[in-house]
């Protein structure tokens, strides 16, 4: 209920400029009595009126994904909740739908581990949005010149040498923040990454369907666009086999 509150407020606060296309606090309470009463189509038709509007709602695709999900559309569920994810990755809600709706896709494909170091940093960097951890950075970055103004201005040797220590900590911490802050934002604007809409797709050798065979994947299945080519798109499963398919039976994150 917190997070619808604070969702009506933001497209309240955004309705002057989309007057003329819908009246979000209704459309909201539309879908939402929908999906109440288990008329999960309408539901989605009127979640989809709102993306369209206000794209930017991370609970828009949350709430859209459940709606699928009700349907056993599994894979426009899958592409909402990670549409979702990628604008609020702490939304624990959205990644625990995730993993139930990817337990209904055909394929299960293992993916390359990265080092455990690598694991645990991109888990502290999912705490975040870019915006909280650039928020967070500017804080660092202001107790970092709180530290080296005690150092500078105040004579009593022990807060000197606490104003010094701390403020290289709190240096370190801000470039630590700045960095994840860029690395959400990269996740966020980048476009690489979709889901396989059609129930069945072969990839190929070549952007042809002359191109030998290589192997058939599913609908619901995540994989990275690595280019695209009149029509076709090199795409790379998380195990790392790659081929190409049409790029009209993906849809991008």
């Amino acid at each position: 209920m917190k997070r619808l509150a604070i969702l009506i407020c933001t497209l309240l606060c955004s309705l002057a400029l989309h007057a003329d296309v819908v009246n979000p606090s209704e459309l909201i309470a539309e879908a939402a009595y929908a999906y109440d009463q288990g008329n999960y189509e309408e539901a989605s038709v009127k979640y989809e009126a709102l993306v369209t509007a206000f794209s930017g709602a991370p609970d828009l695709y949350y709430a859209l994904g459940n709606s699928y999900y009700k349907q056993q559309m599994f894979a426009k569920a899958i592409l909402n909740y990670e549409r979702c994810l990628q604008r609020d990755p702490a939304n624990n809600d959205a990644r625990a739908n995730l993993e139930l709706a990817q337990m209904n896709c055909v394929d299960k494909i293992e993916s390359i581990q990265p080092i455990i170091f690598v694991t645990w940093s991109n888990a502290l960097r999912d705490l975040f949005t870019a915006d909280r951890w650039g928020q967070l950075s500017i804080l660092f970055f202001l107790l970092f010149l709180a530290g080296v103004a005690c150092y500078f201005f105040v004579r009593k040797v022990s807060i000197r040498k606490a104003g010094f220590y701390g403020a290289f900590v709190m240096a370190f911490i801000a470039a630590v923040c700045m960095f994840y802050s860029h690395q959400q934002a990269d996740i966020r604007m980048s476009h690489n990454h979709a889901i396989v809409m059609a129930p069945t797709v072969t990839l190929r050798s070549t952007p042809s369907e002359s191109g030998t065979q290589l192997m058939v994947i599913h609908e619901g299945l995540k994989v990275r666009i690595r280019q695209d080519l009149s029509g076709w798109s090199e795409i790379e499963l998380s195990d790392g086999n790659v081929g190409w398919m049409p790029s009209d039976l993906l849809e991008v994150i």
